[in-house]
């Protein structure tokens, strides 16, 4: 399968080339045709699977060629993200394939002063790329007007929200017209997001990529069984090896992050938390101080983890197991990359039991058990 294949114009096959991109990945090979039919779109897709090239490529194709060269510019296209870097990244991507398009794009965060943001937004654009925030914010002072969106994405959403950003996201979305095209793209696919799906979304089209699952091989992988009350005690017990250098914890909420963390720094052990209650600096902080090794250990939430490309990290531990198998083999894919290897060290409890069978059944084999440490269950 080529570009060619999928009836892109020659503008966009040019970008493509341009970008040195050879194929579609799977999720454009499915995406591309299925929003140039007019097409809702649910798609569960990882980051780093060609997800905005998926979404943009045709929109850009529609905008260029159903054009009214008579009209005023309006807001065709809305496309919202979590972050202030996701939202950057987007646009930087649009930019580019757009070239040699009379389109324009205005990207729109917090942060920042609003003033270049408004100043672009009066002269009149067709792509509006925002964090659901300050575009909140613009539109309740009338810079912002979305009456003639024609589509809309939303990137991440389970990421959204997890950082709370549901209720501007129902703001927005009741302020568009209900004759629109809209795709929406999240990792996970919980209660929440089906519920939001299903009230934003008209026949949706589901694309599911699921993550690979086999584990990285040159990750070795290990469980320890051990009562809940205890795995605080385990986990510092574990740390006073010299050889976990770096290891970044995965708890399942944002609360036993921070607990996690405040047990960690009791016991003079350097640690700082990313999650969806941390304001974006915050997380920013803690990421540089974890990549430039000023903290041996970063906790992290799975959706706040996104993004977390650390060089030669050492280990990953699963302070608790989560409730889907396919996320332990993309949280233990942090570590062993790039020809190094690296340790998965999972902290299990009675109550989670179940949970790590049914890793077991997805990764085709058992996880060697520790026995020999002090919190061992009898």
């Amino acid at each position: 399968m080529t570009f060619e294949n999928l009836n892109l114009i020659q503008p966009l096959l040019n970008a493509v080339t341009r970008k040195g991109y050879l194929n579609p990945t799977p999720i454009q090979e499915k995406a591309i045709p299925t929003i140039l039919q007019g097409k809702d779109i649910f798609g569960c897709a990882q980051t780093g699977t060609g997800k905005t090239a998926a979404f943009a490529l045709p929109i850009l194709q529609l905008l260029e060629t159903e054009k009214d060269r008579n009209q005023r510019r309006a807001v065709r296209t809305l496309i919202l993200a979590p972050t202030r870097e996701l939202v950057a990244q987007i646009s930087a991507e649009i930019a580019e394939y757009s070239k040699g398009m009379d389109l324009r794009l205005v990207t729109i965060y917090g942060g920042i002063s609003q003033h270049a943001q408004t100043q672009s937004l009066q002269r009149g654009v067709d792509i509006i790329v925002a964090a659901p925030g300050r575009l909140l914010d613009l539109m309740n002072q009338g810079f912002v007007h979305l009456d003639k969106v024609e589509y809309l994405v939303l990137d991440e959403a389970d990421r959204m929200l997890d950082m709370g950003f549901i209720n501007d996201i129902r703001k927005i979305t009741a302020r568009l017209p209900e004759k629109r095209q809209t795709m929406l793209f999240s990792a996970t696919a919980p209660a929440e997001i089906r519920k939001l799906a299903a009230s934003l979304l008209h026949n949706p089209v589901q694309l599911n990529l699921s993550p690979d699952s086999a584990p990285p091989i040159l990750v070795s992988q290990s469980v320890y069984h051990v009562k809940k009350e205890n795995k605080k005690l385990l986990l510092t017990h574990v740390l006073q090896n010299d050889a976990v250098k770096h290891v970044l914890i995965f708890t399942r909420t944002k609360h036993g992050a921070d607990k996690v963390v405040k047990d960690l720094l009791r016991n003079g052990i350097k640690a700082r938390a990313i999650h969806g209650n941390k304001s974006q600096s915050a997380r920013d902080s803690a990421l540089k101080d974890f990549k430039d090794r000023t903290i041996r250990v970063l906790v992290a939430t799975d959706v706040a983890s996104r993004g977390i490309d650390v060089d030669k990290l050492t280990h990953v531990i699963n302070y608790e197991i989560p409730e889907q198998a396919e996320t332990y083999v993309h949280r233990i894919g942090r570590t062993g990359r790039a020809g190094e290897t690296g340790a998965a060290l999972s902290f299990c409890s009675a109550d989670e039991k179940a949970y790590l069978k049914n890793i077991h059944k997805l990764i085709r084999h058992d996880i060697n058990v520790v026995s020999a440490h002090p919190f061992t269950i009898n």
